[in-house]
Parts: C-alpha cells; sequence; structure tokens
C-alpha cells in the first residue's frame, strides 16, 4: 500500500467536507482512506476523523480498494450491507402483502433474521413506517379495492383483515378518508358543484362538495377535467354551478394570475392518514418557497418515506389550495406535477417574484 501522497486543492476542500461529516458540492462525490488502518469510509462515517497526514481521498470504491485499502464495516461505503437490509425488509413487505392476517413483529423479524429491536429501527429507516403502519396501510387498500369492486361493507372489511367493522367505523378519515359506505358508493347521493373558467395556467375547473372544495384541477378543456373529477366520485351528481362557485373561482383565478397568499378555501380532502400527514407538511410551506420530497418526508417524522410522499402529492386533487408545486427534487429539479411541469414552473416564478418583490 502506498501511503505518500501530496494534498491537492481538492483534497484540501474534501477535508473540510470530511470533518464537517458530509459531501460539499464543489468537492464532488467522494471516498476517503486512513492509511494507518487500511479502510476507506464515507464522508459521513461515525468513526473519530483521522490526522490530516493520515487521510487519503478517492472517487470511488474501486480506485481505493486498487489503493490497497478495504471498505469500513461502520459506514458500509459500497453500501453492501445496506442492500441487503433492504432486501431483507422488502421481502418482509411482501409478506404482508400477501398474508391473510397480519404477521407479527416477532415472525416478520425472524424471518429477515434480524432481533426484533434491529428489525423495526431497519424497518422504520428503509420504508419510513413501522411495521404495524405498513399493514394498516396494506388493509386500508384491499378495503378500498374491495369496496371499488362492489362488495358489501361487511365482507370488504373482512376481507381486508379487519377483526370488525368498529374498527374501520371508529375512524373512517384514518382509513379511508371517508365512511367504507360511502367508499363503496363511489360518491352516490352526493352532489358536487362544478365551476369551469380560463385562467392564465388554462383552463380550470372546480368542484366543491357540501363539505368544501374537493377538485381544483387543470386541463384542455372542463369536460375532460370533469372526467378526472368523476374517476373520485364516480356515482356523485356533478351538476353545474357557476354562480355559487364564482367567488371561490374568482380566488382560484386571481391567485393563478398574481399570486400574494395562500388560497384561504373551506376543503372535502379525503385521503389515508399518511396523505392527511403529507397535505398538512405542504400547507406549511411558506409562500415562494420550496421544499424538497425529502425535506417533507422528513417533518411528518418518515425521512425515509420519500416515494410515499411523491405519491401522496400526486394525489392531491386541489391544486394551489394545497401547494404541491411548491415540493421539488432534491437536486432543485422541478420533478413531476400531475398538472405538468410547465405549470409548476410557471406557479413557483410567479411567487418568487411576489415573494420578492415586497
Amino acid at each position: 500500500m502506498t501511503h505518500a501522497h501530496s494534498p491537492t486543492p481538492l483534497d484540501d476542500r474534501r477535508w473540510a467536507a470530511l470533518l464537517a461529516r458530509q459531501a460539499a458540492p464543489d468537492c464532488g462525490a467522494f471516498l476517503y482512506a486512513v492509511t494507518t488502518q487500511g479502510v476507506y469510509c464515507r464522508p459521513g462515517c461515525p468513526s473519530r476523523p483521522p490526522l490530516r497526514r493520515n487521510a487519503r481521498f478517492f472517487a470511488d470504491a474501486p480506485a481505493a480498494e486498487a489503493a490497497g485499502f478495504r471498505a469500513c464495516k461502520r459506514c458500509d461505503p459500497k453500501g453492501e450491507r445496506a442492500a441487503m437490509q433492504a432486501e431483507a425488509i422488502q421481502a418482509a413487505c411482501a409478506l404482508m402483502e400477501a398474508a391473510e392476517t397480519p404477521p407479527s413483529l416477532a415472525e416478520l423479524a425472524d424471518r429477515a433474521g434480524y432481533a426484533r429491536h434491529h428489525f423495526l429501527r431497519l424497518f422504520k429507516q428503509v420504508t419510513g413506517l413501522t411495521p404495524g403502519a405498513f399493514n394498516d396501510s396494506v388493509r386500508a387498500r384491499r378495503l378500498a379495492a374491495s369496496l371499488a369492486a362492489g362488495d358489501r361493507v361487511a365482507e370488504a372489511v373482512a376481507g381486508a383483515g379487519y377483526g370488525s367493522e368498529s374498527r374501520v367505523y371508529s375512524a373512517p378519515g384514518q382509513v379511508l378518508g371517508m365512511t367504507p359506505g360511502a367508499a363503496r358508493r363511489g360518491g352516490a347521493g352526493e352532489v358536487i358543484r362544478t365551476a369551469a373558467a380560463d385562467s392564465a395556467l388554462g383552463p380550470l375547473l372546480v368542484g366543491a362538495t357540501a363539505k368544501g372544495v374537493c377538485f381544483i384541477g387543470f386541463a384542455p378543456s372542463p369536460a375532460e377535467a370533469e372526467a378526472e373529477l368523476r374517476q373520485r366520485f364516480p356515482q356523485a351528481r356533478v351538476q353545474p354551478a357557476e354562480a355559487e362557485l364564482a367567488e371561490t373561482v374568482r380566488q382560484v383565478v386571481g391567485f393563478i394570475a398574481e399570486p400574494r397568499a395562500a388560497l384561504d378555501l373551506p376543503l372535502d380532502l379525503r385521503g389515508t392518514a399518511f396523505q392527511h400527514r403529507v397535505w398538512q407538511a405542504l400547507l406549511a410551506i411558506p409562500f415562494g418557497e420550496t421544499r424538497s420530497y425529502g425535506q417533507v418526508a422528513a417533518s411528518i417524522g418518515a425521512p425515509k418515506a420519500v416515494r410515499a410522499v411523491a405519491t401522496a402529492c400526486a394525489g392531491n386533487k386541489v391544486a394551489l389550495a394545497v401547494p404541491c408545486h411548491r415540493v421539488v427534487a432534491g437536486n432543485g429539479s422541478l420533478a413531476g406535477y400531475r398538472w405538468g411541469v410547465q405549470r409548476k414552473q410557471a406557479l413557483l416564478e410567479g411567487e418568487r417574484k411576489q415573494a420578492t418583490d415586497k
């Protein structure tokens, strides 16, 4: 192993990043090796930093190993241990998805080959949820699918793995965002008033139940927007109500033209408990600012649930009122938006301009 090495300006920047225990934009991805120990590590390794004279820097694992260093067992710079753990957790998730009755924590941990407390920690790291919460989501999806297929409530509840109907009816908003009966009816018996308008971002449709606004969306035409609305409430009676919703539409169109504050509208949001947590986090993002999917996940106490957060953002049916347009990728790019990235860019630029002009 060759230890002699002359530091470069890039090495100096990497040394500073090593002391800060995180990579920095001006030094790129890198690993560091400790010559006195013969190992190489990630910048965030929990081990004590080496002396400066004993540190070497490499662009990747093959380069470090070519110089004679081996991977650190604590920070797992090659990601091999992390991959094994992720595979074990994925297998546990698959087991829960397939099981007729939720497996116990002890059974899941035993199958994965970990102690219960260690398995619980790993599961939360990988999925952002506890095994119990994941089981709840599996049952909720089964229940929703069964009800949508027209099964009787009692049969759907039993088939989804709930011990009794009371467990679903005691907190219907937490399970489905509505009662099982309402989910089965697909909005039957409900009236959804609608109003269409032109906006700076194209044709716009607003839908509202007796409780509040349940839909704000864009589409090439009002008919296409209404078709999306009907997917959510296939059995509801949808009727035009231009006069009744005139003030609501005025607020939405006005916000698009000149965004100055958050839209303050009565809302009828229907989703799972996790979706509601995400939507509440979106409402907390200050006007004119953005947050990454990872930051939103961390704000709700589920830092590993980045994909689930993105899915919850995509499930938001009330554009602007729940500002999912303020969520961007970790690198700052706009990523996706259910109503088009160009609209997302226009909304963010409008908000930033107004915030700067204050």
